[in-house]
């Protein structure tokens, strides 16, 4: 009797807490996701499915986000990854009242001041999407095969600092990873370590 009354507390206490998120594999299909862009648009990466797709975490006010907008090296990317027939989506997941939360009004304000060429703008203020990948900074990067697989996950490249200067020379791994995507090879640095400042959920 006591056996059945605590698995009961158990089972209550697991339900309330809702299913567990798995964690994002590389190799592994993406976690699918819906989320709303600054014009009222929802996507879903269900629907891109046959497209690649790039998800960027940003917050404008994170120094390492200002270190890749303001010398255009994020711009520049997000241009050759649509370029070559990728969707780009930079995803917010600041929670209201947090560091980096903006309406749409002030995110697509943030688009064309900084000049940046994403596909869409995604607003997570429940932080769904970011919480389905683990998204852990600003900015973390995701790069997603025309199958839905996650190819890439991690920092933008491997120079972990705030300082402009760094860019030139850096090893950036979502340009290498596309170009072993394109060239029709497995993505050689699957994973990297993410760095940036945290995301505000």
């Amino acid at each position: 009797m006591l056996r059945s009354i605590a698995t009961a507390a158990l089972l209550s206490i697991a339900v309330a807490a809702g299913p567990a998120l798995a964690a994002p594999e590389a190799g592994k299909p993406a976690p699918d996701f819906s989320g709303t862009d600054t014009a009222g648009k929802t996507w879903s990466l269900a629907e891109l499915k046959g497209t690649p797709v790039i998800l960027e975490w940003t917050n404008h006010d994170c120094p390492y986000v200002v270190k890749h907008y303001d010398a255009g090296n994020m711009r520049a990317l997000q241009q050759e990854a649509t370029g070559a027939g990728y969707t780009w989506l930079s995803v917010i997941s600041s929670a209201p009242g947090k560091q980096g939360h903006v309406s749409a009004a002030q995110a697509d304000a943030l688009t064309k001041s900084r000049d940046a060429a994403p596909s869409a703008v995604l607003l997570d203020e429940d932080g769904s999407i970011g919480k389905a990948y683990a998204a852990r900074t600003t900015p973390h990067m995701f790069v997603i095969d025309k199958e839905g697989v996650l190819v890439y996950m991690g920092g933008i490249d491997d120079k972990a600092t705030t300082d402009k200067a760094d860019i030139d020379g850096a090893e950036n791994y979502v340009r290498l990873a596309m170009a072993d995507l394109a060239a029709g090879n497995p993505v050689g640095q699957a994973v990297t370590r993410p760095y940036g400042c945290s995301v505000k959920y």
